[in-house]
């Protein structure tokens, strides 16, 4: 059907195999994801298929938004994602998707979202550094980050140095996880793991990308 859909993570919860060990696990709420463009390679350069998630406020919604889901027939949502096509089969224009159209027991699954905002943090919150001795002559300078560069050569900070910073906040992706259950009556899946963001948080499920 498709590569993936998106949801709201629902929150963490321990499972029990059939071999009884206990497992980890985030439960996802998929959609249901209405299908708002076909996209073609004659017409746009590459296939896709843009589906649609929840419904937006009216108060946030544009004029060219509302235009571009009147062909589907549909609200306008409030996010739009694009995913490719992984399987053949008919999809129309307004069509809702549930996640056991997408997603079955065992699959593979990237899961994207938002992380959880840390703040300005310092780098040992941020990067894990050690920071200095507790004795030995250090005076004032217990969490610095040390050293950033040399004086004649480069001169310069160079960039992408792990300083101290923004922690979080950023979209992060967790890679290879499995999918260990699907609830259909509920339209959720449980994945394996941990998943970026706050429950509440907008996530996007793909099919692994590569998976082990």
């Amino acid at each position: 059907m498709l590569s993936g859909l998106v949801g709201r993570k629902i929150g963490m919860a321990r499972i029990v195999d059939a071999g009884g060990r206990p497992w980890a696990a985030t439960v996802i709420a998929l959609g249901p994801c209405v299908v708002t463009q076909l996209k073609t390679a004659a017409n746009d350069g590459y296939d896709a298929v843009q589906v649609g998630f929840e419904r937006a406020k009216p108060s946030r919604v544009t004029r060219a938004q509302r235009g571009h889901v009147a062909k589907a027939e549909v609200a306008a949502p409030v996010v739009l994602q694009e995913f490719r096509r992984r399987a053949e089969g008919e999809l129309k224009l307004g069509q809702a998707l549930s996640a056991a159209d997408v997603f079955q027991p065992g699959d593979t699954v990237d899961v994207s979202g938002i992380s959880k905002g840390h703040g300005y943090a310092g780098v040992i919150k941020r990067h894990h550094f050690a920071g200095f001795p507790g004795s030995r002559g250090t005076h004032e300078y217990f969490r610095h980050g040390g050293s950033i560069g040399n004086r004649s050569f480069p001169g310069r900070v160079r960039k992408g140095l792990r300083m101290a910073g923004q922690m979080g906040n950023k979209k992060a992706t967790a890679l290879n996880l499995t999918v260990m259950e699907v609830m259909a009556e509920e339209n959720a899946i449980v994945v394996s793991g941990a998943v970026p963001g706050a429950a509440g948080g907008i996530v996007t499920v793909r099919h692994a990308a590569r998976p082990r």
